[in-house]
């Protein structure tokens, strides 16, 4: 039966009146009544008859009423995206791709809100591997999360927040004795992060505007493995402004702002637009940059 009908019906056998169920509709009189003939003759009942002024249901129309009533609902949760839809019940695994450095600062409050909200839903955390969208593309990760490079042109993404990016260095760093300005800070040796080795980036380009250059001591894949380098040797490394600041101070680190006129660090999300809809999806995205935001302070 067409849809249309049986939105018809329900406000015919919820009003009794073709008067008043076409002003629900938001249509005329005279086309509810026409589509009254035809429910007669689909149905091979009468469905409302006159009695008086008014028209009275049929014990037919009367057995319809709340079953036209749960079909009409049953095909608004199938077509109207979300609807229905209650983290609690949810089962399903998602997977985010992040460093470990936001990783780390992600995992603990992303895991304590989906506990409360969706008990039954799990997530994996893979290493950057394949940035870019591939991975998006290919279904293998629901959710890139970190500074977003170059991506596939269909790819859905979304900025989430700024941080400023702070120098990290040994509390009894020689660096703290004085004022941190752009040559001091250069003339210290660095540790560059890079899985791809490279070695140079923004601060570079900014130090070269003022005739400066830093040597890149060593470089690491990792920021977890630049942290403890820092923390062991006289090498200076970056992070973010108030990213994981327990963790820095336990480490014995010591953040410093950068003497350098730097952009902050866009800490974003990407996602697929087959996705893009899906409610369980839309919903653990929601989690994602409330989970962020959280954990930026």
């Amino acid at each position: 039966m067409d849809l249309n009908l049986l939105r018809v019906l329900d406000a015919l056998l919820q009003e009794n009146s073709v008067t008043r169920a076409a002003e629900r509709l938001g249509t005329s009189p005279a086309a509810t009544s026409r589509t009254l003939a035809r429910l007669r003759r689909t149905v091979g009942d009468p469905l409302l008859v006159r009695a008086g002024q008014g028209l009275v249901p049929t014990p037919r129309a009367v057995e319809l009423r709340d079953e036209v009533g749960v079909l009409l609902r049953g095909c608004d949760n199938v077509l109207r995206p979300g609807a229905g839809f209650e983290p609690v019940h949810l089962q399903r695994t998602f997977t985010v791709q992040a460093t470990d450095l936001l990783l780390a600062g992600l995992a603990g409050p992303l895991t304590e809100r989906i506990r409360g909200e969706a008990p039954q839903v799990d997530v994996v955390f893979l290493p950057e591997a394949l940035e870019g969208g591939p991975a998006l593309r290919q279904g293998a990760v629901d959710v890139e999360f970190g500074v977003l490079g170059p991506m596939d042109p269909e790819t859905r993404t979304r900025s989430i927040v700024q941080r400023p990016l702070v120098g990290v260095a040994r509390s009894g760093h020689p660096l703290f004795e004085k004022r941190i300005d752009a040559r001091r800070f250069a003339a210290a040796d660095h540790i560059g992060i890079s899985r791809q080795g490279k070695r140079l980036g923004p601060i570079d380009h900014a130090l070269a505007e003022r005739g400066l250059r830093r040597r890149i001591a060593v470089v690491v894949p990792s920021h977890t493995s630049a942290m403890i380098l820092a923390r062991d040797t006289d090498l200076v490394a970056l992070t973010m402004a108030d990213w994981l600041p327990d963790a820095t101070g336990a480490l014995g680190l010591r953040t410093f702002p950068i003497p350098l006129d730097l952009a902050p660090v866009d800490l974003g999300m990407a996602w697929h637009p087959r996705n893009s809809a899906d409610p369980g999806h839309r919903w653990f995205r929601e989690q994602v940059a409330a989970a962020v935001q959280e954990a930026s302070g």
